[in-house]
């Protein structure tokens, strides 16, 4: 999916962030310039992975990797959301992981090439919960190194903060995985096999086993 292809929430978001930034290197505010830079260059990796290799995301799964970014980086940190609702870290932390999951799952099927008999279902399912583990473990790495480099505070309560988001990745993960799994028996599972189908028509060209 290109970059000028993206759906209007994603375009609002791009913009306020990046009018936030003008506004607070006008004004001094430098954290809250790097944070909104930061977080302006993440959203972009996608559209720029997809364009860079020739994967056509759907727009709703792109337009939620954004969502989450701009929710965990800019209204999280600056925002400070995490601080006044209780229950904003355990939100994301738990539709990240199961989009993780999906991920996960993706990236498995597609070194298969789509083969459904490759591989048991449930093997596939294992390897695609053991890569969102550990994108989820990545995850608290680099926010623990945003928290010693540059000061932010990402982590919270630190170990327990750390442990919870770890519990809750792994939960996320094995969704994910168990949607896979059930996408490859045919079935579906709260809608979220049918995200994967739709991920899968839309790159046909990667899934030639597919059947």
């Amino acid at each position: 999916m290109r970059i000028a292809r993206q759906n209007y929430v994603v375009y609002l978001i791009w913009m306020f962030l990046a009018g936030e930034m003008l506004v607070s290197l006008w004004l001094t505010q430098w954290s809250v310039a790097f944070v909104a830079a930061f977080t302006l260059g993440l959203s972009l990796l996608p559209a720029l992975f997809a364009e860079r290799f020739g994967v056509r995301l759907p727009m709703t799964f792109a337009a939620l990797v954004v969502v989450f970014l701009f929710a965990t980086l800019f209204l999280g940190e600056i925002g400070d959301f995490y601080e006044r609702f209780w229950w904003w870290d355990v939100l994301l932390h738990s539709g990240s992981a199961i989009g993780l999951g999906l991920i996960g799952f993706v990236l498995v099927f597609m070194l298969f090439q789509g083969d459904r008999f490759a591989a048991p279902p449930l093997a596939l399912a294992v390897l695609s919960f053991c890569i969102a583990v550990s994108m989820g473990a990545l995850w608290e790495i680099f926010e623990y190194s945003m928290d010693q480099i540059f000061g932010l505070n990402m982590q919270k309560s630190g170990l327990e903060d750390t442990m919870w988001d770890l519990i809750v990745n792994t939960i996320g993960a094995s969704i994910g995985a168990i949607a896979g799994y059930n996408y490859l028996r045919g079935r579906g599972f709260a809608g979220l096999a049918r995200m994967i189908d739709q991920f899968v028509q839309t790159n046909k060209k990667f899934f030639r086993k597919n059947k």
